[in-house]
């Protein structure tokens, strides 16, 4: 009889475990996508401020910069130059 109560609970565990996983699936995918697009969004803010002797644009390599160039792609890179611009 004990064997029946394991293998019930140890059913009931991996139904549950399974459930879980498939609840967290969908936002840590989107997490790990946002996390990697900042990432990429500060390695082309990194590579615009190589490029300022030559083009004379800077941005600040900070996470808000990264997030909106990474999220926005380059139309983000665009509206954070346009910002500076008109702000400075």
């Amino acid at each position: 009889m004990p064997y029946v109560t394991w293998i019930t609970a140890g059913a009931v565990g991996l139904f549950l475990l399974l459930a879980v996983g498939r609840l967290v699936k969908s936002p840590l995918k989107l997490i790990v996508r946002v996390g990697v697009n900042t990432a990429l969004g500060l390695f082309a803010l990194w590579l615009l401020n190589m490029t300022t002797p030559y083009t004379g644009l800077s941005l600040g390599m900070n996470w808000f910069n990264a997030l909106a160039v990474g999220i926005l792609g380059l139309p983000g890179l665009g509206l954070l130059l346009l910002v500076q611009w008109v702000l400075l």
